[in-house]
């Protein structure tokens, strides 16, 4: 495959919000007030997709208005980057329908995660644009303790240069939308390191149980040579994480993954340390990749973001492990 590379983020170019999955009508007038603020403070102009407000009994809307607004958000030359408002359930709903060569032959940024990671790796499967794993709209609208994913926002999407993953200080799993200035911030330990070695390859994945859902389709990229960067929410448990990660691992091509890491899970999923190093160990199909966890993405705070399609090294030694993104 021929990857293609946006063109970074500059100050004064226009980035597009849209809602492929959930309504921006679910967010707090404070929420969005905050968020533009950032955007104004990065330098960004911003504007919205015709339907962003639309919702119906899934909080989201009809296929034929999310496709309309990803699709001008590709056609318009005026648009360089392209943000989601916020996850949900339903963005594989749009694969079916999405004009590829439009895509292919306007790439820009697109960016977002959760329910997103459907689009994302099957942007990058069908057109070979790299897209990237990373806040929504939504998540801009953090009034505190917002510049970890900030940081990494910039470092991986208005810059060239390779950047380290280097862990957060503090995490956080609270709902941090019901009250702003309430927040329980929790000391980061750094990474699990459950497996040593290195390895070179391509991101792909992110939201486990969304990338699952295009095991079997054409949507599903191919695995050969590849890093693979899972996470799930809170609706996870460890049985179900397990089941999830055998699922992939059962696939034909599994066997070329290079190395496997693992983003925080939520607190309610109650996979603790002990239960995730438990499940990697049981499985001998990762007995020879490295494996690292608890690393800053996936559904708590703050996120790192990252390029699905891009190219990452991963060096894990004992008590210790580097991530480096170098080509992004």
């Amino acid at each position: 495959m021929n990857k293609i590379y946006p063109e970074k983020l500059k100050i004064d170019d226009e980035v597009r919000i849209i809602a492929p999955s959930r309504s921006m009508k679910i967010l707090s007038e404070e929420i969005k007030n905050i968020a533009n603020q950032r955007f104004f403070d990065l330098g960004l102009k911003f504007s919205f997709g015709k339907h962003v407000y639309e919702t119906d009994e899934f909080n989201s809307t009809t296929i034929e208005s999310r496709i309309e607004d990803l699709h001008n958000a590709f056609a318009d030359r005026n648009v360089k980057g392209i943000i989601t408002v916020i996850g949900g359930f339903n963005s594989n709903q749009l694969l079916k329908y999405i004009d590829w060569d439009l895509i292919k032959n306007n790439p820009k940024i697109f960016v977002g995660f959760s329910d997103i990671t459907a689009l994302n790796n099957a942007i990058f499967t069908k057109t070979g644009l790299v897209t990237y794993s990373g806040p929504h709209y939504s998540m801009f609208g953090q009034k505190l303790y917002f510049d970890y994913t900030l940081d990494y926002f910039q470092k991986c999407l208005m810059t060239d240069s390779p950047f380290e993953v280097k862990p957060s200080s503090s995490w956080s799993d609270d709902e941090w939308y019901l009250d702003q200035n309430k927040r329980e911030l929790i000391s980061n330990q750094g990474c699990l390191v459950i497996n040593e070695g290195e390895s070179e390859g391509t991101i792909l994945g992110a939201n486990l149980c969304t990338f699952n859902l295009l095991q079997g389709t054409e949507y599903f990229p191919d695995l050969r040579d590849s890093i693979l960067f899972l996470e799930d929410d809170y609706e996870t448990a460890p049985h179900t994480f397990d089941r999830d990660l055998q699922s992939l691992i059962h696939l034909p091509d599994f066997n070329k993954v290079r190395g496997l890491v693992i983003g925080r899970f939520q607190k309610k999923s109650n996979v603790t340390d002990n239960l995730l190093i438990k499940i990697i160990k049981t499985k001998k199909e990762l007995d020879n990749i490295p494996v690292i966890a608890n690393v800053d993405f996936g559904h708590s705070d703050p996120k790192i973001t990252f390029p699905i399609g891009g190219e990452v090294k991963i060096v894990v030694k004992k008590n210790n492990a580097m991530a480096k993104i170098f080509r992004h």
